[in-house]
């Protein structure tokens, strides 16, 4: 994900906390920022869910991207990948 605009690493976390909550309230997935925590305006923001239906959990995480872009447009997401673990 990209930041535009950002200026600091405090911004940077006002604006992707929020983020991380509300993905963890809608969806009931466990989120992270998991790499850039250095860059002001690069986040790469994961979200995992546990299942024993390959299908629930696809179907699940494939809905996040699209809610991202559609309601947190101040953020650009750059690329999504979804891994299932057996």
């Amino acid at each position: 994900m990209k930041l535009p605009g950002c200026s600091s690493l405090k911004e940077k976390r006002s604006r992707i906390k929020p983020l991380i909550s509300r993905l963890h309230r809608e969806f009931n997935v466990s989120v992270a920022e998991i790499d850039f925590h250095d860059s002001w305006r690069d986040t790469v923001i994961a979200c995992a869910l546990v299942s024993n239906n390959h299908d629930h959990t696809r179907q699940a995480l494939q809905v996040i991207p699209a809610w991202v872009a559609k309601y947190w447009q101040d953020l650009e997401l750059v690329d999504d990948h979804i891994e299932l673990i057996n």
